[in-house]
């Protein structure tokens, strides 16, 4: 009975011929194998289609990071001006409990809060909305994309969601939030385990004093901590660009399929170039007809000049080896083009010129000896014609 040929060595039942293709097809195999891996890096087209998509290198934590920082720093700077605007209106408010309560003094009131909203909040509002567009443009750019806001049948799927639940990403960002609350923890507990001994005092202090030490405290709270969640989120940011381009990494087979893409399929850019030759040389072989005279070698090569009063040298209008130099003397002979057989000066034209170029000085005189004859022979038919 025929055995298998599975394995490497021969057995004495299979030809040698057996054996070697099914080594053939193991080494294949293995090498598909290889090629499923995604070990090359991202083209930059494949990072342009990503970004379209919306899937680029962003961290969410650089810009909460700076929102904070920003939003305590511009806190800290009006936070006097923030305390006479309040103070200032409160003692207003208090000042007119007196008079009747009716509907205009209720708008007044309530215009009156919406000011003090305006003057005290606005700014702050208006730095933190600056610096979160200002990061996210650091981030990723001038882009905008409705990708994501479009509704997809796959987000309702229980399958995908408890997929998306239980992934790696989701992992890791489950650690990354338990690490960033412990580390904020700590900071805030050896922060405040001495601050908070102290603080009972503040109830002897006028209310002034004690707002200015609570405030003092709270500042240099909210600064360390935005100084560690900036740290955080900078590792963050690294990390998100690493993961991205792991994301986005491509096979083998992928960087080639998409090189034939942006390059096209070499066997349609063949077709295309074949076809661009045909209509290159159809228009060669209708500006044969116009030639003074075609050089020829005379099998071999054939070259059409032209030449009339004005140009600053003939020019080439048509050449060709072989089969198209024949066809070319064949639409000369049609067309009462003069042949002249001069096999070293057709190699050289051949050899030193494309179709639209003027024959090359060195060949001046060996050109200007042809065109003469051709023009003597015109002239002669021309007398015996008259």
């Amino acid at each position: 009975m025929k055995c298998m040929a599975i394995s490497i060595s021969p057995c004495r039942h299979c030809s040698l011929r057996e054996v070697g293709d099914v080594r053939t097809r193991f080494r294949f195999d293995l090498q598909l194998f290889a090629d499923g891996d995604k070990t090359e890096e991202p083209t930059a087209k494949k990072r342009q289609d990503a970004r379209k998509k919306g899937q680029v290198a962003r961290s969410t934590e650089l810009s909460t990071a700076f929102v904070l920082l920003i939003g305590f720093f511009v806190l800290k700077v009006m936070a006097e001006y923030i305390y006479t605007q309040l103070a200032d209106y409160t003692t207003y408010v208090f000042s007119h409990l007196d008079q009747s309560i009716d509907t205009a003094n209720v708008m007044n009131i309530f215009t009156g809060i919406l000011v003090i909203l305006v003057k005290t909040a606005l700014p702050v509002m208006l730095a933190i909305m600056v610096i979160g567009l200002a990061i996210n443009f650091f981030q990723v750019g001038l882009m905008f994309n409705t990708e994501k806001l479009e509704p997809k049948l796959d987000n309702l799927n229980p399958i995908s969601g408890m997929g998306r639940i239980f992934s790696k990403r989701s992992l890791v960002e489950l650690v990354k939030s338990l690490f960033k609350i412990a580390i904020i923890g700590g900071f805030l507990y050896m922060f405040l385990k001495d601050q908070i001994l102290i603080m009972p005092q503040y109830i002897y202090l006028d209310l002034f004093t004690a707002l200015a030490q609570m405030e003092g405290i709270v500042f240099k709270m909210a600064f360390q901590i935005c100084g560690v969640i900036m740290i955080m989120a900078v590792l963050d940011y690294a990390y998100q660009r690493w993961q991205t381009t792991q994301d986005l990494k491509m096979t083998k087979q992928e960087v080639k399929d998409e090189f034939k893409q942006m390059e096209g399929d070499p066997q349609i850019k063949g077709k295309i170039k074949q076809k661009q030759r045909q209509m290159a040389m159809a228009r060669m072989m209708q500006e044969v007809p116009k030639a003074d005279v075609i050089i020829t070698n005379p099998t071999h090569f054939a070259v059409a000049l032209s030449y009339h009063k004005g140009m600053m040298a003939p020019k080439v209008l048509a050449k060709g080896q072989d089969l198209v130099a024949q066809k070319i003397k064949a639409i000369g002979r049609e067309n009462d083009v003069p042949l002249v057989e001069n096999r070293p000066l057709a190699r050289a034209l051949f050899a030193a010129t494309q179709v639209g170029d003027y024959v090359p000085r060195e060949l001046y005189q060996a050109v200007a000896e042809v065109l003469a004859y051709v023009y003597r022979l015109r002239r002669k038919k021309q007398r015996a014609r008259a």
